[in-house]
């Protein structure tokens, strides 16, 4: 038979009007193998199963289940389990989630180690609870915004006195979750707990607060609400290099895409709450269409100044016809010839100066008025690429230079994409 040192744990629970003390007390001594598993057996034989050992504890005993363990108060560990999040209303700013909730209390009176129990821990009851809280939304960056959700929870008819409730101090995350939590909009990515003390006509009662911050996933939103708008950009500018003949095709080109941003932009819009503050996708999309509705403006002009030309130049032609006509008039032996004198009536210097201060701005305005349509088209095939990658370049340092200042807020370490 073979022997061997074994240390075993044995508990003493010393029992007071107060508190309850455990002590841990370390023995040494020699026992054989066949000793512990025939004590193993036995006891797994006698011992009392955990449905025996509540009945016996809450039955037949005078156990008062409303009553405090302890006259001066009792503190109270609660931690949750979160099993999932199911949703996040942005119309109704609140969430959804199921979980499991752990309170955990030292109550002498159900001191249940006489009873030879199978179990060192009972689990008296527990459930799984769908809770609803609310959310402080603000969609100033969306979509690349962050959000945060809080739940509190609170003992509902004692106060601090008589229940003091706190966080499970023999766990580093109080609130924690069976794996990694991803909604289709929003990713899961810190929770914060924290414990306040609230006042009430009744006394003061403990607060635990656990705050649970998201961050939208914004890749679907890229592809549904950023992306398509370049090719309907990129489409309005195909115009500038059909030419002035070609002016039925150049308007449909900008009216549908136009249309299409409009569309887009509406069908994003109906599933967001009405707020009296810009978003940014509302910045990117009337921009977009500030765009598109400059490129059917710069049509407009084009078209404008290509009729104008067209009636000059037959003005034109019949200038020229009508000058050949008085030509050969005057050849003619019946022709009548006429003299014209011409005079020039000079300015004062300092008036003509200061009319040519004042009409700078006018002359330019005219010189550029006075480009052909083939030089606007020409000028606008650079001009409209080179503001609208400026516009992205401001846009997207701006937007995301405030997600990693509201990042910082939330002492996160860096906003995912």
């Amino acid at each position: 038979m073979k022997l061997h040192k074994n240390v075993f744990p044995i508990f003493l629970q010393i029992l007071f009007s107060k508190p309850i003390f455990c002590v841990l007390i370390d023995s040494d001594y020699f026992v054989s193998e066949d000793t512990v598993a025939e004590n193993l057996i036995k006891r797994k034989n006698n011992c009392t199963r955990q449905p025996a050992v509540i009945d016996q504890l809450l039955s037949g005993t005078g156990y008062n289940k409303l009553k405090l363990p302890n006259e001066d108060g009792i503190t109270v560990q609660v931690e949750f389990w979160i099993h999932a999040i199911t949703s996040i209303n942005e119309i109704t700013n609140d969430f959804e989630m199921d979980m499991y909730i752990n309170e955990m209390w030292l109550d002498p009176e159900l001191k249940f180690d006489h009873l030879n129990p199978c179990k060192q821990n009972v689990s008296v009851s527990y459930e799984r609870v769908r809770v609803k809280g609310p959310c402080d939304l603000s969609f100033e960056l969306f979509p690349l915004d962050i959000q945060e959700c809080h739940l509190i929870y609170e003992s509902f008819n004692y106060n601090n006195l008589e229940v003091k409730m706190r966080w499970n101090e023999k766990t580093q995350n109080p609130v924690y979750t069976t794996a990694k939590i991803r909604l289709p909009d929003f990713e899961l990515i810190k929770i914060e707990t924290t414990r306040v003390v609230a006042p009430y006509a009744a006394g003061m009662w403990d607060e635990l607060h656990a705050k649970f911050v998201f961050e939208r996933r914004f890749i679907w939103y890229f592809m549904q609400a950023f992306l398509p708008t370049y090719p309907a950009i990129f489409i309005s500018w195909i115009s500038f290099s059909l030419g002035t003949q070609a002016m039925p095709a150049r308007t449909m080109l900008g009216v549908n895409a136009l249309l299409a941003l409009i569309f887009q932009f509406g069908n994003i819009m109906k599933n967001l709450p009405r707020v009296s503050y810009v978003k940014a996708i509302d910045v990117w999309m009337l921009v977009s269409m500030t765009f598109i509705f400059c490129s059917l403006l710069e049509l407009a002009i084009v078209g404008y100044k290509t009729k104008n030309e067209e009636k000059n130049e037959k003005k034109r032609k019949n200038r020229k016809l009508g000058k050949n006509l008085e030509l050969n008039l005057e050849d003619s032996p019946i022709g009548f010839g006429q003299k014209f004198e011409k005079r020039i009536m000079l300015l004062p210097e300092n008036r003509r100066y200061g009319k040519f201060e004042k009409l700078n701005f006018q002359t330019i305005f005219k010189n550029v008025w006075n480009w052909s349509p083939e030089k606007i088209d020409r000028i606008s095939t650079i001009l409209f690429p080179a503001c609208f990658a400026i516009f992205n370049i401001t846009y997207w340092s701006y937007y995301y230079n405030k997600k990693l200042e509201k990042a910082a807020a939330f002492k996160l370490d860096g906003a995912n994409s």
